[in-house]
């Protein structure tokens, strides 16, 4: 092959490694892979052998941790092309941002860095480079802010959605950020969390009706009823902010992101076992926890209830109120009439006073060869 060919084909080749370098408009949104990180810079896979490059500093979080690592796609917004180097951003840095970055941003929905300066009518002041900017109330974190003086002083990242009078009026909004973020949680916890599921979460919020817990990124509800199988009359008696605890997924619906949780479901079901552990016409000591218009419902043991019909605490009374004949805390002898284990359900009778002392009774009045000077001494006591 002679010289003059050698040098076409070299022409042809680096003409080719030009073209295929993509050209990119400044503030164009990209997905790229992370080939390989430095102790500075993140590179990222172009098309064809080009890369790009990052500051690694953007995806280092509040605890100096690494938010990423080598193969993961990430989202970056072109910025700039020197010496054959294209550099590209997560977020633009607000002390480096002048007015022409900041309407880039808002042309490109590109986040931007800034300081929340001071509190003012409405919001905040946002201090983006020499710019300011208005961030409401409404649009600021994911929840409503009960203390705004927490946020002074903090760097926090915006959206711009609002860029008039060349950078004079600039609104923006962290919430629009903190929703993207979650989203892109749930979005990872859809591929996690599945129904059934056992997972370790840290208690968030407590309410009348249950408690909020954290699972990494999405709420889900523990209402009061899947707390215990005992009757839960204070939340906070069992559960406190902050603790972490371990609960089962037995509900996800992903079209309204709502996770029902329960701890209950981690426990024994006394149902499982209640035909070896209880039989028909035998008696047992229970304790009242609800009474109704129909009749009073015995806690034998945490999670088993049964019902003792308002018929049978009647008896001779001719009142028909049940909440005038027993009192919720009340602790009764009752008799087992009938178990349901299918539907959960046991039917209960009454006691009189007498019966459930039959087993003395039976002491008592037994014949037998044998001297019993403590049945004889009873029995002449109660002659008397």
């Amino acid at each position: 092959m002679s010289t003059e060919d050698n040098n076409e084909n070299f022409e042809q080749l680096l003409e080719k490694s030009f073209t295929d370098i993509k050209k990119f408009e400044p503030g164009q949104a990209i997905k790229a892979e992370i080939v390989s990180i430095s102790n500075e810079y993140i590179f990222l896979q172009l098309s064809g052998k080009s890369e790009g490059v990052l500051d690694k500093e953007e995806l280092i979080n509040k605890e100096g941790k690494l938010t990423v690592k080598e193969g993961d796609i990430i989202q970056a917004f072109f910025q700039h092309s020197k010496n054959g180097e294209m550099r590209f951003t997560t977020k633009l840095s607000g002390d480096k941002a002048g007015k022409s970055d900041l309407e880039m941003a808002f042309e490109n929905q590109i986040p931007v860095e800034g300081m929340v300066e001071k509190e003012i009518k409405g919001g905040f002041s946002i201090k983006i480079g020499n710019s300011q900017a208005f961030c409401p109330f409404s649009l600021m974190g994911s929840r409503r802010i009960d203390n705004p003086e927490s946020y002074i002083g903090q760097n926090l990242v915006f959206r711009i959605i609002e860029y008039k009078e060349r950078g004079r009026n600039i609104l923006v909004s962290n919430k629009a950020i903190m929703e993207e973020e979650r989203n892109k949680q749930i979005d990872s916890l859809k591929k996690i969390l599945k129904e059934n599921m056992d997972i370790k979460g840290t208690v968030t919020s407590i309410q009348d009706f249950g408690a909020f817990i954290d699972l990494g990124g999405i709420q889900g509800l523990l209402p009061i009823s899947e707390i215990s199988r005992d009757r839960i009359n204070d939340i906070t008696a069992i559960l406190s902010i902050g603790e972490a605890i371990e609960v089962k997924i037995i509900k996800i619906d992903w079209k309204t992101n709502r996770i029902t949780l329960s701890m209950k479901a981690l426990l024994d079901d006394p149902w499982d076992h209640v035909q070896m552990n209880y039989k028909i016409g035998s008696m047992y000591k229970g304790t009242v926890v609800k009474v109704t218009n129909y009749g009073a419902f015995i806690s034998l043991e945490p999670g088993l209830d049964g019902l003792l019909h308002v018929s049978e605490l009647q008896g001779n009374s001719k009142t028909t109120n049940p909440q005038n004949l027993i009192k919720k805390g009340e602790t009764l002898t009752v008799l087992i009439s009938d178990i349901d284990k299918a539907n959960k359900r046991i039917s209960l009778k009454s006691v009189a006073p007498n019966e459930d002392n039959t087993d003395y009774q039976q002491y008592m009045d037994q014949e037998s060869d044998t001297y019993n000077p403590f049945a004889n001494l009873m029995k002449n006591k109660n002659k008397k």
